[in-house]
């Protein structure tokens, strides 16, 4: 059974980190692409963060320089390091797994929330 699990989530201040996790198993993780989308609250998923199965990293602009991730295919795990929050980065943040590209997921986990605010 394909599962991938995410945990970290919780509450910050703007301008506070957090650190998200995704273990992933059921699948050969490391020949997988790992992807971080976002849902703020009443919105639609939008793509945050990818790391391919060769470990390059893309961003979305709106993360760029306050978050970083990173893969451990010996763990099958993939975390997401989220810096200087922003109210703005409020939501459910899933991650999600591709076989052949950094922006399509063919699994997606439950989420974990993060709510940024003072």
């Amino acid at each position: 059974e394909v599962q991938l699990v995410e945990s970290g989530g919780g509450l910050v201040q703007p301008g506070g980190s957090l650190r998200l996790s995704c273990v992933a198993s059921g699948f050969t993780f490391s020949i997988y692409h790992i992807i971080w989308l976002h849902q703020a609250p009443g919105k639609g998923l939008e793509w945050v963060s990818s790391i391919g199965n060769g470990g390059n990293t893309y961003y979305a602009d709106s993360v760029k320089g306050r978050f970083a991730v990173f893969r451990d295919n010996a763990k099958n795990t993939v975390l997401l390091q989220m810096n200087s929050l922003k109210s703005e980065d409020t939501g459910l943040y899933y991650c999600a797994a591709g076989r052949f590209s950094v922006y399509a997921y063919d699994y997606r986990g439950q989420g974990t929330q993060v709510t940024v605010s003072s």
